[in-house]
Order: structure tokens, then C-alpha cells, then sequence
């Protein structure tokens, strides 16, 4: 396995990562974020896309589905509901469906409590019925 950034520039990183960052969350997004960036914000777009997309995401060691699994579990225990919206849409993308979300946050139920699930569902109940899902 490869160091993080695998000796690519941090240009190099930031491409990458744009590309994984746009492939997993959706272009338009991205754009919006972008859209959103601010003098306060830029250097923090910079760090997440470099790192969290160029670095993390662009790693071999799992595919983007067991990823997303990793991800949904922390968002869920730590209750960070807007990122977890967020993360529900990019696990479609990565190939989760409905029911193995559903798996997931009960799974998490036993680990991170139930009130963490039963916020959870019900994001994830406001954002696939707004996604048509």
C-alpha cells in the first residue's frame, strides 16, 4: 500500500482528489461548494479535497463501497447529520442500495446507540424520499 499522497504534488493530490471528490459526492456538489468558497473557507476546501479525496479516498485499500460504509458508521455515531445526508446520496452512488444502508444504521444502532439510528433514519428517510428513491 502506498503512503498518503504517494508521492504525487500537492497539485497533483488536489487533481486527484477533484476527481474522486466529483465521482463520489456528484459534480454539481462540488460546483456548489466551490460556488461557496470564501476567502474563511479556501484553505479548508484545499485540505479536504487534497486530503480527505486526493489522499484517503484515492486509496487502494478499500473500494468505494466499504468506504462509504466506514463513513455513514461515523457520521452516524458522531451525529453529524448534514454530512450524513450527504453520505447517504454518495452510497448510492458507490453502489450501496436502500436495504444495506438500512443494515448499516441498524447496525450502528448497537454500537453507537439507538437514538443515533433513529436520527439517522430519518435523515436517511428525508433524503431518499426527496432523491425519489
Amino acid at each position: 500500500m502506498r503512503p498518503a499522497g504517494g508521492g504525487l504534488s500537492d497539485e497533483e493530490r488536489y487533481d486527484q482528489g477533484m476527481v474522486v471528490r466529483r465521482e463520489v459526492l456528484s459534480d454539481a456538489h462540488v460546483d456548489g461548494a466551490i460556488a461557496r468558497t470564501s476567502a474563511l473557507t479556501a484553505d479548508f476546501q484545499d485540505f479536504i479535497t487534497r486530503v480527505a479525496w486526493g489522499d484517503i479516498w484515492s486509496r487502494p485499500g478499500l473500494d468505494r463501497r466499504s468506504r462509504s460504509i466506514a463513513v455513514l458508521t461515523s457520521l452516524i455515531a458522531h451525529g453529524h447529520h448534514d454530512e450524513l445526508a450527504m453520505h447517504l446520496r454518495a452510497a448510492r452512488r458507490n453502489g450501496l442500495t436502500i436495504e444495506e444502508i438500512t443494515e448499516v444504521i441498524l447496525q450502528s444502532a448497537i454500537y453507537s446507540g439507538v437514538p443515533a439510528a433513529n436520527a439517522a433514519f430519518h435523515v436517511a428517510s428525508e433524503v431518499f424520499a426527496s432523491d425519489g428513491d
